[in-house]
C-alpha cells in the first residue's frame, strides 16, 4: 500500500530540509486505507469524533488513559491481553522471525492455570489470549540506516548502496518467510517504495550539509515498519488472525527541547523527557482498532460475518504486531522514543489495553545479579520490584529500559524478562513497589545484614562502563551553597547528563560523574562559569579525569535499615585491590555506587558478587612445575576434593594456568585446566606454547577474579624473582619450594613489603616439613608473645629414613638409593646429603625468629665429600641418580663405623639441626642421640621439631610426623590454599 499524505511544514522538522520530504513522511493520511501496508492515522486536525465515558480498571489511572472495553477486551474475550516484546536480537535472520512467531502463536492459544499463577485447582486452561507483539529493527537494522544517513553527506552512492543492502536484507527474509501473494507483493513493493523515498530525502541533506535530528528518527524509523511488516507477513501466511499496527499513527508523545535526536545508544536516559499523551494515543488506538482492526478481521463484531467467517474468534486469538521505538508528536511529524526505546513503546502500549502483563523476550534467561560476560558466576533473579528494576536499568543493566517501568507502575502491570531461546525457563518477574524509606524507618531498628542468615540484602550488581569525574576543588572563598548552585546550573545549561554528585564541604569541592563523551563539554561549560574565580585563585582547580572511569553500583531493597552492606561491599573491593575514587548512596538506601577505574571493573563486580555470597567464591590458580611429582600429586588432590570444597567450604578452585619448566598452557573463557589429570598429555596440546614468564603475569594480571593464587612447584631461582611482580599486582603466592623464603635476603624483604603494601598473602608452610605445621606453629609462639629460645630436630626425611634404616646389613649407599626410589629425596640427592636441603629449611626458620640468616652463615656438615658435591653428572636422572649412588659406596665403609661408634654408646645416628636464638648460631650435622633426645624415636622419613620457649620450659613443644615424598608436600600446599580459600570467603562472611 502507499498512503499519499500532503506535506505539513511541521515546526519541530527544519524548514530547511521539510521542502525536501516526501508526502509519506509527514502529516494525516488521506481518505485512502491500505491494510496490507499502513495502519490508520487520526489527523490532530480531525478528530475522530468518538467519545466515550467509562470507569478504568485501575482506579488510580484516569479512563482517558486507557482504552475503553472494546479493544481491551476483545472480541469479548475473557482474558485480557498480553504483550509480548521482541528486540533486534530476536530478529536477526528468517529463522528467528519464524521462532519469534511460532511462540506468538503458542502464548496466543493458552496456559494451564497453574502456570497463569491463579492456583491451578482443577488444571484448567486459560483458553486463548489477546496477543500483542511490539517489535524492534532486524538486528543491525538501525545502525545501517544511521549509516545511509551519515553517508550521505559526502557519498550519495555510498548511501544509496547502503540502503540497497538494508532494504536488501529485509526482503530477502520477506521472501523466505510469506507465501508468494499478492499480500505479500504488495509489502515488497511498500517497502522498495520506502527505500525510494528515504532516497530521496538523503539526497537533500546535501544541500544544507548537516543531518537533522528529526530526518534522522524519521528514516531510521523504518526499521521497525519493515520488521512489524515482514513478522506480520508471517503470521498471516500461516493462517493466524493478525493485523500490524504503525504506532506512528497511534502513539503520540511530547519531548523536552533537550532530547532532539536518537539518544545514545544503549544510553540508560535516552527517553527522559519523551512523554505519551495518554488521551489522544488511547482516542487513536481505539479508532485503529474500530477501522484497520475490523478490516483485518482482529477485531470480529457480532454482526459482522465477514469478519468471523475467515477465523473463529473462539478458537483462536488476534495477534497485533506493533512497532516499537516510533512514534508521532503532537505537531504531527514522525519521531522516536529513542535509543533502546522499544522496551517502552511495548509498557505504552500494555497501559493503553489494560495488559495483564508484560514479557520481554531477551537472549539472556532474565535479569541476572550481574552480566554474566564480566560475572560467569551470575544467576537469573527470580523477582524484582519496579524501584529495584529501575535503580539496575540506570546503572548500565542492559536487559531493561528504564523509562518502561514508568507505564507499568502506573498500572501495576508485572514484566516478565524471558529468554527467546529458552522459553521454558521462567525468567525473572518485575512487580511492586518497594517499601517506602519512611516506612522502613518507622520502628527505627538497624540490624546487621549477616544476623539474617539465608536473606541477601542486594538483588544484583551493574556498572555503567564510559564515565568521567569532572571536579571543582578549593572553592571555599566563595561559599558551598553557592558553588553548587552554580556547579549543577551550568550542568543543566549545558545539557550535561550528571549520574552522581559527591560533595566536601570543608573544600567546598564538588565532583560529579558524566558520560565520558560528555566530558569536554562540561569542563568547558564549567570553566566558563567560573572564568572570573580561576582568575583570582578562588577556584584552584576545574579538571576531568583522563584515563577511562566507570561506575560499580549494588542494589536491593534489602538495604535499607541493614548495617553492614556497605562495608561488605567496600571490603570486597579492597581486598580485590580496587581503588574508589568516588562513593555515593541514594537517599532510598536502595543503591550504593562507586566509580573505580574502568580497567578494574570487571574484577569489582565479581568481588562484590562473591562478598554477597550471591554466587560461589572462585579462587583463580597457576600451577608452575604442575608436571613434576608434586604439582602432578596436587592436580589430583584438587581433582578429588572439587565436590567437597563447594559443599563444605563454599569456594571452588579453578586452574587457569599449568606450566612445566618449558611449556605452559592457559585455560580459555574460564576453563579449568584441573580436569586435566594427564597434565604432560596437556602440555603436547595445540593449546600448549613456550614458557614465557611474562606472559603468564601478564595473564595473571588481566584476570578480573579477585581472588588470583600462583602455586610454585619449582625449585627455580628464576621463578622466585617474580614473587615482588606478582604480589604488586595483587596475586597471592605459595611456593613449597625454598629459593624464595631461603633465597638472598634483599630478596626476601623486597618480597614481604611488597606482601604487606598489597594485602595479599605468602604461604610457604610446605617449604618446611611438608604438610606438618612447623611454621605456623612458630607463628603462633610469637604473636602470642613467647619467647622461643632453641628450635631443634631434624628437618631432612631423606636423613631420617637412611639413619633408621642403613646398618649392618644395609650398608649407606643402598639405603640412599632407597630412599629415592620412594620419591622422600631432592630431585638431585646431593642437596640432600650435603646438608644444602636442610640449611635452606633453617633460614626460612630463622628468619622468622627475626634473625638475619642466610644458608652460608650456616654450620653444616656435609656427608658427601666436594669431589662427589662438585662432579658433574650426565644423562637421564635415573642414569645420574645409578652414577650418584656408585660413587656412595666408598662411604658404605666410614658410614658403617661411625654406625657402629654411636650403637656402642647405646646411640643412633640422626642428622640434626640447633637455632641458638641467644647466641644466633644456626648449625646442622649428624650426630649421635640417646634415650633421653626427642630424636631418639624417629621413624623412616619424619621430621620432628622441639621448640624450647620461656613458656615451655618443663619439657619442649613437638611438632613431628611423616614430612617426605610428593603427596605430603601437595597436601601441605593444599593445607595452604586451604587457609587463603577459608580467608576469602571469610572475609565475605
Amino acid at each position: 500500500m502507499r498512503l499519499h499524505r500532503d506535506i505539513l511544514l511541521a515546526a519541530p522538522l527544519l524548514a530547511s530540509v521539510a521542502a525536501f520530504i516526501p508526502p509519506a513522511f509527514i502529516s494525516p493520511p488521506s481518505s485512502t486505507n491500505d491494510n496490507m501496508r499502513h495502519s490508520y492515522s487520526a489527523s490532530r486536525l480531525d478528530p475522530l469524533g468518538v467519545s466515550f465515558s467509562r470507569q478504568s480498571s485501575t482506579s488510580s489511572i484516569p479512563a482517558s488513559e486507557i482504552c475503553p472495553p472494546g479493544v481491551t477486551s476483545p472480541n469479548g474475550s475473557p482474558n485480557p491481553w498480553e504483550v509480548h516484546k521482541f528486540g533486534g536480537a530476536s530478529l536477526a535472520d528468517a529463522a528467528l522471525y519464524r521462532t519469534v512467531g511460532d511462540l506468538l502463536v503458542r502464548e496466543s492459544s493458552g496456559r494451564a492455570d497453574e502456570d497463569r499463577g491463579e492456583g491451578g485447582a482443577g488444571g484448567g486452561h486459560s483458553g486463548p489470549i489477546p496477543t500483542m507483539a511490539v517489535v524492534s529493527a532486524r538486528a543491525g537494522m538501525t545502525d545501517m540506516l544511521v549509516a545511509v544517513v551519515d553517508a550521505a553527506l559526502s557519498d550519495i552512492d555510498g548511501a544509496e548502496r547502503a540502503l540497497d543492502d538494508a532494504i536488501g536484507g529485509q526482503i530477502a527474509i520477506l521472501r523466505e518467510l510469506a507465501p508468494d501473494d499478492d499480500a505479500r507483493d504488495s509489502i515488497e513493493s511498500g517497502m522498495r517504495d520506502d527505500a525510494r523515498d528515504i532516497l530521496s530525502v538523503v539526497r537533500s541533506l546535501r544541500m544544507i550539509r548537516s543531518v537533522p535530528p528529526s530526518v534522522m528518527e524519521v528514516v531510521t524509523g523504518y526499521g521497525e515498519i519493515w520488521s512489524a511488516q515482514t513478522l506480520y507477513a508471517y503470521l498471516r501466511g500461516i493462517g493466524r488472525r493478525t493485523a500490524w499496527l504503525d504506532a506512528r499513527d497511534v502513539l503520540v508523545v511530547r519531548s523536552d527541547g533537550n532530547n532532539a535526536g536518537l539518544g545514545e545508544k544503549g544510553s540508560s536516559s535516552s527517553t527522559k523527557g519523551v512523554m505519551p499523551m495518554w488521551a489522544e494515543t488511547a482516542r487513536r488506538m481505539e479508532g485503529w482498532w474500530d477501522t484497520v482492526g475490523r478490516a483485518e478481521g482482529v477485531n470480529v463484531a457480532e454482526d459482522d460475518d465477514a469478519a468471523s467467517s475467515s477465523a473463529d474468534a473462539s478458537d483462536s486469538a488476534p495477534i497485533v504486531v506493533v512497532t516499537g521505538f516510533v512514534a508521532t508528536s503532537a505537531d504531527g511529524v514522525p519521531t522516536t522514543l529513542k535509543r533502546s526505546g522499544s522496551d517502552y513503546s511495548a509498557t505504552i502500549f500494555a497501559k493503553l489495553v489494560a495488559s495483564s502483563r508484560v514479557t520481554m523476550w531477551k537472549n539472556t534467561d532474565g535479569v541476572y545479579t550481574a552480566d554474566p560476560r564480566r560475572v560467569p558466576e551470575a544467576f537469573s533473579i527470580a523477582s524484582l520490584k519496579y524501584d529495584e528494576a529501575m535503580e539496575l536499568a540506570y546503572f548500565g543493566a542492559q536487559v531493561l529500559h528504564p523509562s518502561a517501568m514508568v507505564p507499568c507502575i502506573d498500572s501495576n502491570i508485572p514484566v516478565y524478562v524471558r529468554n527467546i531461546f529458552n522459553p521454558a525457563f521462567a525468567g525473572t518477574v518485575i512487580q511492586g513497589r518497594c517499601a517506602s524509606l519512611s516506612d522502613v524507618n518507622q520502628d527505627g531498628k538497624v540490624v546487621n545484614w549477616r544476623s539474617k542468615k539465608g536473606e541477601i540484602p542486594i538483588k544484583g550488581i551493574t556498572s555503567v562502563d564510559r564515565v568521567s569525574l569532572l571536579t571543582l576543588e578549593g572553592a571555599s572563598v566563595i561559599g558551598g551553597a553557592e558553588v553548587a548552585e552554580r556547579f549543577m546550573g551550568t550542568m543543566a545549561s549545558a545539557g550535561i547528563d550528571v549520574l552522581m554528585v559527591t560533595q566536601a564541604s570543608s573544600e567546598s569541592s564538588i565532583t560529579v560523574v558524566v558520560p565520558e563523551n560528555q566530558g569536554g563539554a562540561a569542563l568547558g561549560a564549567l570553566r566558563s562559569t567560573f572564568e572570573l574565580e580561576l582568575s583570582r585563585s578562588n577556584v584552584n582547580n576545574i579538571c576531568l579525569t583522563d584515563v577511562p572511569m566507570a561506575i560499580v553500583a549494588i542494589v536491593g531493597e534489602g538495604m535499607a535499615m541493614r548495617s553492614g552492606v556497605s562495608a561488605s561491599f567496600m571490603s570486597s573491593l579492597a581486598k580485590a585491590n580496587v581503588n574508589i575514587r568516588v562513593i555515593a548512596q541514594g537517599s532510598s538506601e536502595r543503591q550504593v555506587a562507586v566509580v573505580v577505574e574502568a580497567k578494574d571493573v570487571s574484577r569489582a563486580l565479581r568481588a562484590a558478587h562473591m562478598a554477597f555470597t550471591l554466587s560461589q567464591t572462585m579462587v583463580s590458580v597457576a600451577i608452575l612445575g604442575g608436571t613434576g611429582k608434586v604439582g602432578s600429586a596436587l592436580i589430583r588432590q584438587l581433582v578429588a576434593q572439587k565436590e567437597s570444597l563447594a559443599k563444605n567450604l563454599n569456594f571452588g578452585v579453578g586452574v587457569n594456568a599449568i606450566a612445566s619448566s618449558t611449556m605452559m598452557v592457559m585455560g580459555k573463557n574460564g576453563q579449568c585446566l584441573a580436569e586435566y589429570v594427564d597434565v604432560n598429555q596437556l602440555l603436547k596440546s595445540e593449546d600448549a606454547r613456550e614458557l614465557d614468564m611474562n606472559a603468564l603475569t601478564a595473564a595473571l594480571e588481566a584476570d578480573v577474579n579477585p581472588h588470583r593464587v600462583v602455586i610454585d612447584c619449582t625449585n627455580d631461582d628464576g621463578v622466585a624473582d617474580m614473587y615482588e611482580r606478582w604480589m604488586a599486582s595483587g596475586v597471592n603466592v605459595i611456593s613449597p619450594g625454598r629459593w624464595a623464603a631461603a633465597g638472598p635476603l634483599e630478596r626476601y624483604r623486597a618480597i614481604q613489603r611488597a606482601q604487606r603494601a598489597n594485602s595479599v598473602e605468602w604461604h610457604y608452610e610446605s617449604s618446611v616439613g611438608s604438610a606438618l605445621p612447623i611454621l605456623s606453629t612458630l607463628r603462633d609462639l610469637v604473636q602470642t608473645g613467647d619467647e622461643v629460645q632453641l628450635l631443634r630436630g631434624c628437618l631432612s626425611g631423606t636423613m631420617a629414613y637412611v639413619f633408621y634404616h642403613m646398618g649392618e646389613d644395609l650398608p649407606f649407599s643402598e639405603a640412599v638409593r632407597r630412599a629415592i626410589d620412594q620419591d622422600f629425596a631432592e630431585l638431585d640427592v646431593r642437596e640432600d646429603l650435603s646438608g644444602l636441603d636442610v640449611c635452606r629449611k633453617i633460614a626460612i626458620l630463622a628468619r622468622e625468629l627475626g634473625m638475619d640468616v642466610s644458608v652460608e652463615d650456616i654450620e653444616v656438615e656435609s656427608l658427601i665429600p666436594d669431589e662427589i658435591r662438585n662432579k658433574e653428572y650426565t644423562g637421564t636422572k635415573e642414569e645420574v641418580d645409578a652414577a650418584i649412588i656408585d660413587d656412595l659406596k666408598a662411604l658404605d665403609a666410614p658410614m658403617l663405623e661411625r654406625y657402629r661408634e654411636a650403637m656402642s654408646r647405646g646411640e643412633y645416628l640422626r642428622y640434626k639441626f640447633v637455632i641458638d636464638v641467644a647466641t644466633g648460631k644456626c648449625k646442622c650435622r649428624l650426630e649421635g642421640v640417646d634415650n633421653k633426645d626427642t630424636l631418639f624415636r624417629l621413624r623412616d622419613n619424619e621430621n620432628l621439631v622441639a621448640f624450647e620457649t620461656s613458656r615451655y620450659t618443663t619439657s619442649p613443644l613437638i611438632v613431628k610426623g611423616a614430612a617426605a615424598g610428593p603427596d605430603l608436600a601437595a597436601s601441605g600446599m593444599f593445607a595452604d590454599l586451604l587457609r587463603l580459600g577459608r580467608a576469602f570467603v571469610g572475609s565475605q562472611a
